[in-house]
C-alpha cells in the first residue's frame, strides 16, 4: 500500500464509530432521518467509518447485474449528502479482504444454534422458504423442507460477519435500529467468547450509539410500519419531483375525523411524523390543529409534506447525479478509504491470526 494517503493524525485520537448500508438499492428518507444525517454530524467528532456492505448484499440479493451499480449508488448518496471523505472513512465492504478472512476465523466460535436462533435470520428465511407460520420451531422446518427454496448458509451467519466488521476496525461504538440491536448484542457476546477462551483483551465490547432524543422511526406511505425497500412503501432520495409528489399524494390516510380532539388513525400519525420531520413546527401545529377542529384538508396536507421534502431530497438528487457520473472521483475516494480502512483491520487480523496459533515458519 502506498503512503501518501492517510487521515489526520487527530484521527487516531478519536473513538472509532462505525456503520455500514447493505448494497440493495437506493437510500430512502428512512436512511436518511434514521441514519445518515446523524453520520454527517458524527463525522467530524469521531474517527467515523462507513462502508457499503456488498458482501451481506449478497445474502439476499446476489444478483451480479445489480451489485456493483447498487455500490455505486450508495456512495454517491453517501457523498450528496454530506459525507465528506477527508473527515470520514468510506470504503466498501469488499475491499477490505482481511474481513472476509476474520469471518472464517470467527465462524471457529459461532454456535450455529445462537445464530438459528436470531430474530432477522428467522424472518427473513420464512420469506425466503414462503412459510407463513410465526412458529419458532423454524429450525426444524428449513431443515426438513422438501422445497427447491433455500437459506443459504451466508444469510445465517450474517451476524458472524456483521460482527467482523465491527471487531476489526475496533470499533467502540455502531449506530444501529431496533432491528439490528441482537446483532449488535451477538457482537459484543463473540468478542467476550474470544477475548475469555484465548484469555486476552484484543477486542473492545461495542454499544449503541446514543444519538440523543427519542429515536427516529420513518414511517412508510402504506399506512402501517417503517419505511423499507421490501415494503415499497418507501420515497428515494434520488426520486424526482414528479415521482415524489405522486407517491406523497397516493399516500394512505383514512375518510377525515368526524368530531373534534378524536384520536388520529395510525395513517395519518404517519404523515403527521413525516410532517414533523421535513417541516416548520408552525406547519405542523397548523396541521394538527386543523385535525383537531376537523377543518383538515389531506390534499393541502400532503402538497405541502411533499414541497417540504423536495427542499431536502431535490439538492442531494442533483449531486448524486453528477457523481454517478463521475467515476474517477468515487474509484479515487473508495480506493483510499479502502487503504485506511485496511490499516486497521491487517493489524487486528495479524493479532488473531497470532492469537489462534496461525503462524508462519
Amino acid at each position: 500500500m502506498s503512503e501518501n494517503i492517510s487521515k489526520p493524525a487527530k484521527a487516531a485520537e478519536k473513538e472509532v464509530v462505525l456503520s455500514g448500508i447493505r448494497a440493495t438499492g437506493h437510500l430512502h428518507l428512512g436512511n436518511y432521518f434514521g441514519a445518515l444525517s446523524k453520520f454527517v454530524r458524527m463525522q467530524h467528532d469521531y474517527d467515523s467509518r462507513y462502508f457499503v456492505a456488498d458482501l451481506h448484499a449478497l445474502t439476499t440479493s446476489p444478483d451480479p447485474s445489480a451489485l456493483h451499480e447498487n455500490v455505486r449508488n450508495i456512495v454517491a448518496e453517501y457523498l450528496a449528502a454530506g459525507l465528506n471523505p477527508d473527515e470520514a472513512t468510506l470504503f466498501v465492504q469488499s475491499d477490505v479482504p482481511e474481513v472476509s478472512e476474520m469471518y472464517l476465523l470467527l465462524n471457529m466460535h459461532v454456535g450455529i444454534g445462537e445464530l438459528m436462533r436470531t430474530a432477522s435470520f428467522k424472518d427473513k428465511a420464512r420469506k425466503a422458504l414462503g412459510i407463513n407460520s410465526d412458529s419458532d420451531d423454524i429450525e426444524k422446518e428449513i431443515i426438513g423442507t422438501d422445497s427447491n427454496k433455500r437459506v443459504n448458509a451466508g444469510l445465517l451467519t450474517y451476524p458472524t460477519l456483521m460482527a467482523v466488521d465491527i471487531l476489526i476496525q475496533k470499533a467502540k461504538k455502531v449506530p444501529v435500529g431496533k432491528d439490528q440491536e441482537q446483532h449488535l448484542e451477538l457482537t459484543r457476546r463473540f468478542a467476550r467468547r474470544f477475548n475469555s477462551f484465548y484469555n486476552v483483551e484484543l477486542f473492545p465490547e461495542p454499544t449503541n450509539f446514543d444519538f440523543g432524543g427519542k429515536p427516529v422511526k420513518v414511517p412508510g406511505l402504506d399506512g402501517s410500519g417503517k419505511m423499507g425497500k421490501s415494503e415499497g412503501n418507501c420515497i428515494y432520495l434520488i426520486d424526482d419531483e414528479k415521482t415524489l409528489r405522486k407517491k406523497v399524494m397516493r399516500a394512505v390516510t383514512d375518510e377525515g375525523p368526524k368530531e373534534p380532539n378524536q384520536p388520529v388513525s395510525q395513517p395519518v400519525e404517519n404523515l403527521f411524523t413525516l410532517l414533523e420531520l421535513t417541516s416548520a413546527p408552525e406547519v405542523v401545529q397548523q396541521y394538527r390543529d386543523a385535525y383537531a377542529d376537523c377543518s383538515i384538508r389531506y390534499g393541502d396536507l400532503k402538497k405541502q409534506l411533499a414541497e417540504d421534502i423536495l427542499k431536502i431530497t431535490l439538492p442531494i438528487r442533483e449531486r448524486v447525479i453528477d457523481l454517478q457520473n463521475d467515476d474517477v472521483t468515487i474509484r479515487r475516494i473508495l480506493a483510499r478509504g479502502a487503504e485506511q480502512a485496511r490499516e486497521t483491520a491487517a493489524k487486528t487480523l495479524a493479532e488473531v491470526r497470532h492469537v489462534m496459533g496461525i503462524r508462519r515458519f
